[in-house]
């Protein structure tokens, strides 16, 4: 492929404070040195996580809002010749500030985790794009921080390659459940077993290996990594990488997740004062050692993603309103910071689209 026409695409979720802001598209392409973001979808509150298909004709959003049936979550066609988003559904999250989205591996099925609610729902996906609830299990219990632990807060709703579990983490109980997905029942959920993690660590977002036989958990408020063996059901703790230098004082707020393409480093970004991505390289016996911290090149990295060929990494700032590129070595996946740099409003999530 010529470079010049190789052009990433990603979808951009932001928190906004005002009615021409929401949803936007990042054009990518280094071989033109073009970094340009365009306004897709205006009007949409708090659009705070947002993801599409694998073909990218159809994208999911959330509305990070409260409300007598909490939040809500949107479908809309996405028209990848005008780059114009049109809405399909518009639903009900039935939980306060809905902060996540999750995708079945067929496509059949989008959950959604309500933060402040500390619950989650599912429903499913028509061929036309239309959303039909289907079920919202309640979380009950808190954590040791009586400031952020306070109750359950889920943080986050994946799904396991082969789409027959779903993993979730709660900051607020400080515990990991695993449900049965059962997509021919009437209510697809049912509780499997649960995981209570190490006090006041706060999981957040995770990512299963390809094969889904480990997991990688961020702690967001003890600024960790957690490597968890998964098979069977059965939770086996592997390994507990901290992300923070020695020296380090100051608060924290370990974010996102990340693997590469290859499978051969993890990325973890820290928000607080910290404000770093770390870098860890597997090593031949299959374990994980920390070979970097870089600066995000900006403040408050929420959130961040590799493109697909593992070339470069994308940060997204909420406070400092930007998204930096970083390239990345292909041989041992440490990070160095490009003159590639764009303004957005409050960005916090990034979904790479098909090219």
């Amino acid at each position: 492929m010529d470079q010049s026409e190789n052009i990433y695409t990603f979808l951009i979720g932001t928190y906004t404070d005002a009615a021409d802001q929401g949803i936007n598209l990042l054009k990518f392409n280094p071989g033109k040195d073009i970094l340009e973001v365009t306004l897709l979808a205006p009007d949409v509150q708090n659009p705070s996580f947002v993801l599409g298909n694998k073909e990218g004709n159809f994208v999911f959003a959330l509305e990070e809002s409260a409300g007598v049936k909490g939040g809500e979550v949107l479908s809309f066609n996405l028209n990848r010749t005008s780059d114009s988003l049109e809405l399909v559904d518009k639903v009900p999250s039935f939980g306060d500030h809905p902060c996540y989205l999750g995708l079945s591996p067929n496509e059949k099925h989008l959950t959604v985790g309500n933060y402040t609610g500390g619950s989650l729902s599912i429903y499913e996906i028509t061929p036309e794009g239309k959303l039909l609830h289907q079920q919202t299990i309640q979380h009950h219990g808190k954590g040791t921080n009586p400031d952020r632990q306070e109750g359950p807060h889920v943080h986050s709703t994946v799904f396991s390659p082969d789409g027959s579990r779903l993993l979730v983490a709660d900051l607020g109980t400080n515990k990991l459940y695993n449900y049965k997905v059962s997509p021919e029942d009437e209510e697809p959920l049912s509780l499997v077993n649960e995981l209570s993690l190490s006090a006041g660590d706060g999981p957040r977002h995770l990512v299963f290996s390809k094969d889904g036989n480990t997991l990688f958990l961020v702690q967001e408020m003890s600024a960790m990594l957690e490597i968890i063996g998964f098979n069977n059901d059965t939770f086996t703790p592997k390994q507990r990488l901290s992300l923070l230098d020695e020296n380090f004082e100051g608060a924290v707020g370990a974010a996102e997740v990340k693997l590469s393409p290859d499978g051969e480093n993890i990325y973890v970004s820290n928000r607080g004062d910290a404000n770093t991505i770390s870098v860890f390289k597997k090593a031949q016996d299959g374990t994980f050692s920390r070979i970097q911290n870089t600066g995000s090149g900006g403040l408050m990295p929420r959130n961040f993603n590799l493109t697909h060929d593992g070339k470069y990494l994308l940060a997204a700032h909420q406070a400092s309103n930007d998204i930096v590129v970083f390239e990345r070595n292909e041989e041992n996946g440490t990070l160095a910071l490009t003159n590639w740099k764009v303004k957005v409003h409050k960005p916090v999530y990034l979904f790479q689209l098909p090219h």
